[in-house]
């Protein structure tokens, strides 16, 4: 079982920045690819980055590329978020999520995803 805490989320201008932690309960969180993604007021939960388990491979949603980065420290059991030249279309509750199945791929398919934080609420103003 794995339990997934986010934080990091807030206010900021357009413009700035914000990183998202992602905390797992599961010492054994490393074997699992991971992903972040949002939900917008009124809008369906949508992908916006995945990693790998090891931290190989990463993936974005074109609208977020170039500007987030997603990355994982095994050590603790940690996956960030880092989020730079936020625009205000990027506000949404963000969410981490982390797959089924040890040592299989991390996708952009939200079905693929089993472990589930709460979410963390980012704001950007204008």
């Amino acid at each position: 079982q794995v339990q997934l805490v986010e934080s990091g989320g807030g206010l900021v201008q357009a413009g700035g920045s914000l990183r998202l932690s992602c905390a797992a309960s599961a010492g054994t969180f490393k074997n699992y690819g991971a992903g972040w993604f949002r939900q917008g007021t009124g809008k369906e939960r949508e992908f916006v980055a995945s990693i790998s388990w090891g931290g190989g491979f990463t993936d974005y949603t074109d609208s977020v590329k170039g500007r987030f980065t997603i990355s994982r420290d095994d050590a603790k059991n940690t996956v960030y978020l880092q989020m730079n030249s936020l625009k205000p279309e990027d506000t949404a509750v963000y969410h981490c999520a982390a797959v089924h199945t040890p040592f299989t791929g991390a996708t952009s398919v939200l079905d693929d995803y089993y472990y589930w934080g709460q979410g963390t609420q980012v704001t950007v103003s204008s």
